[in-house]
């Protein structure tokens, strides 16, 4: 194995549970999200040899991530059946497990660019302008994408679940 290879090997070892749980949060399926992280570090692979800043990778392999998310939703050949029906009886205290799992099924409702700025803005931590960067759009359509899928999940979670705490950045 080469030293190029090695290097690929290491840091693919050391980064792609994280990049697996943000592609898990972009598109709500475990499966598909190995899957996106495996096309994600196949364009890193190829790419590997002019990559000369290591200390932007996970920036870089992140953009890869979210843009094939976007792409592949854009090309419309992945479909998701969702299944409707509220079984929820009683809303569950504010810190309860099962709030993770309705917070997944309602951001899986977000549309897709929507989804991508919540996921980068509140699970990756990533400024407004970093957000933008990475999606190449302005500060200001994140703000807007970011405020939307807020709204959208807010009416989505009010309903039943009004002990999940949503906050602003």
């Amino acid at each position: 194995m080469s030293d190029r290879d090695k290097a690929f090997a290491e840091y693919f070892a050391a980064r792609s549970g994280a990049m697996r749980g943000t592609a898990y949060l972009l598109c709500g399926d475990w499966h598909r999200a190995e899957d996106l992280v495996q096309t994600a570090f196949v364009k890193l692979y190829l790419v590997w040899h002019r990559v000369a800043r290591h200390e932007v990778l996970d920036n870089y392999v992140r953009q890869i991530l979210v843009r094939t998310f976007l792409d592949e939703r854009r090309r419309g050949w992945w479909r998701r059946e969702r299944v409707g029906g509220d079984n929820a009886e009683h809303p569950a205290p504010p810190n309860a497990p099962e709030n993770r799992l309705v917070l997944l099924r309602a951001l899986a409702s977000v549309a897709p660019r929507q989804r991508a700025v919540l996921v980068l803005r509140y699970w990756e931590d990533l400024s407004v302008e970093e957000t933008a960067a990475l999606l190449r759009c302005s500060p200001g359509t994140v703000k807007s994408q970011a405020a939307r899928g807020l709204d959208t999940l807010r009416g989505l979670l009010a309903p039943t679940h009004s002990g999940i705490e949503m906050g602003e950045r």
